[in-house]
C-alpha cells in the first residue's frame, strides 16, 4: 500500500458532527412533515470539512456502543449522558444513505466507540504515511496529536489544524500528556471523577514539574501544599483506571481497510433522490450544475 505526497485522510466523529447539526438547525422539516434538519447541517458540514481539508481518503466513523472492558472498570462510564432526542435518531439512517450516495465512507462496529475506531485508522494511517486530520472538538483527540495527526476543531473558525502548540494553548500539556492531564482533571461528560480540587492549572503545573502522573506518584513527598498531597495521595488508585478509561485503543480490528477509504463517485441518482425526498433544493441546484459541468446525462 503507498500513498503520495497529496494524500490525505480526513476521520469525521460522525455522533458529534450528526448533534452539532441537529442543536445547530431548528424546525426544517421535508415535504412529508419529517424533520430533516440534522441531515441538512451534516451535509453542509461535509462539504466545509471537505474544503477545509482537501483529503482523498474520507471515513465517517459512528458509535457502535461502549466499550465493555471500560464499563467493568467503571460502570458510572458515560452512564449519565441523556438520550439521544428521538427526532435526531429518525435522521442517522437519512445520512448514513447520503454518504453512501455521497462516495464517501461510513462506518459502525457493535461495541467499538467511535473515538477508538478513530485512533485505530489514524495510527494504521501513520504508519504508512497517510497524514491524518480528525474532525471532532472531543478533548481526548488530543492524545493523538503528533506530526501525521493533526485535529480540525469546529469550534476553532480561526486556526486550520491543530498540532502540538495548540493542544498546548488550550490545556497548557504536550499531546503526550493529555491522558495524565485529563486523568488527573477528569471528565464530567464522560463520568471521569478526577482528583477532588485539581483543577486544569493545578494539573498542569503537577506535569510542568514532573513530567508524568507516574513522576508525580513518585515523588508524592515533595508536592505542596499539604491538602493537595492528601488528595493526590486519596485518590491514587483511581489514576491508573483514568488513564485506562482515557487513553484510546489504536489497534482494534476493524473490519475496513485504508483503501476502502478512498473517495468514492458521486451517485447522481440516489444523491438527487434523497435530495428531492427531503425538499433541499439548494443541495438539487448544486448537484445538477456539478454534474452539468462534468458532462454527464441528467
Amino acid at each position: 500500500m503507498s500513498f503520495s505526497p497529496q494524500d490525505r485522510l480526513l476521520l469525521v466523529d460522525a455522533h458529534a458532527y450528526a448533534y452539532r447539526s441537529y442543536y445547530a438547525i431548528r424546525n426544517l422539516t421535508g415535504p412529508d412533515g419529517a424533520p430533516t434538519n440534522a441531515i441538512f447541517g451534516f451535509i453542509k458540514a461535509m462539504a466545509v470539512l471537505r474544503q477545509r481539508c482537501a483529503p482523498t481518503h474520507v471515513a465517517v466513523i459512528w458509535d457502535g456502543g461502549l466499550d465493555e472492558e471500560r464499563v467493568a472498570t467503571h460502570p458510572g462510564y458515560k452512564a449519565e449522558r441523556d438520550p439521544m432526542p428521538d427526532p435526531m435518531e429518525v435522521q442517522l439512517d437519512g445520512i448514513v444513505e447520503w454518504l453512501a450516495a455521497a462516495g464517501l465512507a461510513s462506518h459502525c462496529q457493535d461495541g467499538i466507540e467511535a473515538d477508538d475506531a478513530i485512533a485505530t485508522l489514524a495510527c494504521r494511517a501513520e504508519a504508512v504515511g497517510l497524514p491524518v486530520v480528525i474532525a471532532s472538538a472531543d478533548k481526548d483527540f488530543m492524545q493523538l496529536v503528533r506530526p501525521g495527526i493533526s485535529l480540525l476543531n469546529p469550534n476553532d473558525k480561526y486556526t486550520a489544524f491543530w498540532g502540538d502548540e495548540e493542544v498546548r494553548a488550550k490545556c497548557g500539556v504536550l499531546p503526550s500528556q493529555v491522558v495524565d492531564w485529563l486523568s488527573l482533571v477528569g471528565d464530567a461528560v464522560d463520568g471521569i471523577p478526577g482528583v477532588p480540587g485539581v483543577g486544569p492549572k493545578t494539573a498542569t503545573k503537577l506535569l510542568a514539574s514532573h513530567g508524568t502522573l507516574e513522576a508525580i506518584y513518585e515523588n508524592l513527598a515533595t508536592i505542596t501544599p499539604e491538602r493537595l498531597l492528601e488528595k493526590l495521595r486519596a485518590s491514587k488508585a483511581d489514576m491508573a483506571r483514568n488513564q485506562d478509561l482515557i487513553r484510546l485503543r489504536d489497534a482494534l480490528p476493524l473490519d475496513l481497510s485504508l483503501e476502502d477509504l478512498a473517495l468514492g463517485d458521486e451517485d447522481y441518482k440516489a444523491s438527487h433522490a434523497l435530495f428531492t425526498r427531503w425538499g433541499f433544493r439548494t443541495f438539487l441546484r448544486e448537484l445538477e450544475t456539478r454534474h452539468t459541468i462534468q458532462g454527464e446525462l441528467l
